[in-house]
């Protein structure tokens, strides 16, 4: 789908924040089907951004929680103190398995985030985040956990965190939304419908506002 508008959804799978905004990215999703592109790209929480204890993750899901008005508390139960902030396994499988069910296909992370937050399964296992992942879609928790273990989709995950860096930007999720114009929005920490939808008709006003005068009087002179 060619569209003037790009939004491209910035995410740790395990991320608490990341699964307050789930609701906000899909009606997103839902409110400009057909006018514009949305992806999503894995960004690697660094060791030192995760809880140092279970205690401590609870305490920010209650904050998270009440900030969101959620009727559900968080799960802290896929917290390991062994791990010391290590949990880049969800996060290659569920980058590994685009290569399974396509690219726009947001299954394997959606059910990843869930069995953690919700669940409290320990998925910074890759056995157990492979097993999870393949029940969501009905494929081989062997093969997905392969894949999930190449050095290409190492490289894939390498990458987009790279690109979330880039932005200089540290809150997951993060979004930016860009245009055919050149105009570009960054979006970080921020959950709000209002606040991602008022960018994207910013983007998109403009975008088709260059357009119509192409299509009146061409491109400009060359000199």
């Amino acid at each position: 789908m060619s569209s003037p508008v790009t939004v491209t959804y910035y995410l740790e799978v395990i991320s608490s924040w990341c699964h307050w905004v789930e609701p906000t990215w899909h009606r997103l999703q839902e409110a400009y089907a057909g006018r514009v592109n949305f992806a999503w790209k894995v960004a690697l929480m660094s060791p030192g951004d995760f809880p140092v204890s279970e205690s401590q993750c609870r305490w920010f899901y209650r904050r998270s929680g009440t900030i969101m008005r959620s009727p559900y508390a968080l799960n802290s139960g896929w917290f390991e103190a062994g791990r010391e902030g290590h949990y880049e396994a969800p996060n290659l499988v569920a980058e590994a398995g685009r290569d399974f069910i396509g690219a726009a296909d947001e299954r394997i992370r959606l059910a990843l985030n869930h069995a953690a937050v919700r669940d409290g399964r320990k998925i910074g296992d890759l056995a157990i985040a492979s097993e999870v992942a393949a029940a969501a879609v009905g494929i081989s928790a062997a093969a997905l956990r392969a894949a999930a273990e190449s050095v290409a989709v190492r490289a894939r995950v390498d990458a987009s965190t790279a690109e979330f860096h880039a932005h200089q930007i540290s809150q997951r999720p993060a979004f930016i939304l860009g245009n055919t114009i050149g105009d570009k929005v960054v979006v970080s920490g921020l959950t709000r419908y209002e606040t991602l939808a008022a960018a994207i008709d910013g983007l998109l006003i403009d975008a088709e506002a260059y357009a119509s005068h192409a299509a009146h009087f061409g491109g400009p002179p060359a000199t």
